[in-house]
């Protein structure tokens, strides 16, 4: 199995400045790529303690280049809507320059209505301007000069630069939670996906994840090929009753980060995104005890967390954990001991 870290803020100005925080992720990023792990990840988000810390993912992943040799590097995500895909399409490009070629590029389509209200996008336009959005940036990367008249943006003749170091290009990510055209567009086009099991429903997702894996074959696809990242929090320690209780603690200050960003969809409905209402209902009622009982954070000793993982290898078949393992204030000595435990005694009992 591969393993990755999740790098996605979550924390106030009571736990950390932000510059201690950048500081805090590049090293763990440094250890994690001595340590064997396939992949680092950062989100794109805006405005809130909750992932605002990360609005440019190119530049945070750029400076976790300069500093490792074989690890990857995935936007996990960066938004298509809010970004002129020539714009966007370089940006990428120059990253997979920096890091020589280890640059995965996952998309999202962004869900929380106060950044679209900030860059002045309608959330009734996400998803089509996602996907003319990775489509012209796919075709910007494999073409020498492209002329493409879509819904939202115009290109005449352009050549994109620098090239991409991958050819025909970067694998391509998306992030997907419970919107079945999501997971249809990947297994169409060929896409990896990068699922969030606590913000789903756990039968939902089962069946959304075998219906991707189904469909990606039946479109052509190697099958077998695909690959699925699950994002989750994880927090290990020798002794059980010292993991659950720092998990505890910084799980709390997560999900209250988490709780006033979704509270800017108080009153606001969308086509775009049926069933958010409940969703955000379902995130704000969420508890450190719900995110284990669901099997959607690893958390205890070495020996519990290979069983959390290997129970969700059973229910979602072979996935990249992709590991949040510093959020909600998490101390160096707490991110450091999980990211050491998780190498040397879970990882190697997972091959």
């Amino acid at each position: 199995m591969k393993f990755g870290l999740n790098f996605f803020p979550s924390f106030t100005a009571a736990d950390a400045t932000t510059a201690q925080y950048y500081d805090q992720c590049v090293r763990l990023a440094v250890r994690a790529d001595e340590l064997g792990l396939n992949s680092v990840k950062t989100v794109e988000h805006s405005f809130y303690d909750y992932g605002g810390h990360s609005p440019n993912p190119c530049v945070f992943l750029s400076a976790i280049a300069a500093r490792t040799k074989r690890i990857r590097l995935i936007t996990g995500a960066v938004i298509p809507a809010f970004h002129h895909p020539a714009h966007l399409g370089g940006d990428l490009a120059m990253l997979d320059n920096m890091s020589n070629g280890r640059l995965d590029a996952g998309f999202g389509r962004a869900f929380l209505p106060k950044e679209f209200e900030v860059f002045g996008v309608p959330m009734s336009e996400s998803r089509p301007r996602y996907e003319e959005g990775i489509e012209m940036i796919r075709r910007l990367w494999t073409e020498d000069r492209v002329t493409a008249h879509g819904q939202f943006w115009q290109l005449d003749d352009v050549h994109l630069m620098p090239r991409t170091v991958q050819k025909p290009h970067p694998p391509i990510w998306l992030a997907a939670i419970s919107s079945k055209e999501s997971f249809d567009y990947g297994a169409k086009h060929g896409y990896n996906l990068m699922i969030v099991p606590y913000a789903s429903k756990p039968g939902l997702l089962s069946q959304l994840v075998s219906d991707y894996r189904r469909d990606w074959a039946a479109n052509g696809h190697p099958p077998g090929a695909e690959q699925i990242q699950v994002a989750a929090h994880c927090y290990i320690a020798e002794d059980r009753d010292e993991a659950m209780a720092g998990f505890e603690r910084i799980t709390k200050r997560y999900i209250e980060t988490f709780g006033e960003a979704v509270q800017s969809w108080a009153g606001k409905t969308s086509d775009q995104y049926p069933g958010y209402d409940k969703l955000v209902a379902s995130i704000l009622a969420t508890t450190p005890e719900s995110m284990l009982a669901q099997n959607s954070a690893y958390v205890g000793t070495p020996d519990d967390v290979v069983r959390q993982i290997e129970k969700t290898v059973s229910t979602l078949g072979v996935v990249e954990p992709s590991m949040q393992i510093n959020f909600g204030g998490s101390s160096d000595a707490e991110a450091f001991r999980t990211l050491e435990l998780l190498a040397t005694k879970v990882m190697p009992r997972l091959p």
